[in-house]
């Protein structure tokens, strides 16, 4: 097998690169927005809970 070429490297690297990037950064600003939707559900489910109490 031939060694690759740096101008392939490139290639690699922008098809393969470019949306695993994008991938990764999506996949941490869904984290944080997903944990925050947790604790407003959390929120909520005390809300109703307190409101049947009284």
């Amino acid at each position: 097998m031939p060694p690759v070429d740096v101008s392939e490297w490139v290639i690699i690297l922008g098809n393969f690169g470019f949306p695993i990037a994008i991938t990764i950064y999506l996949f941490i600003r869904f984290e944080k927005k997903i944990d925050k939707l947790e604790l407003v559900i959390t929120e909520l489910g005390k809300i109703i809970k307190d409101s049947k109490e009284g």
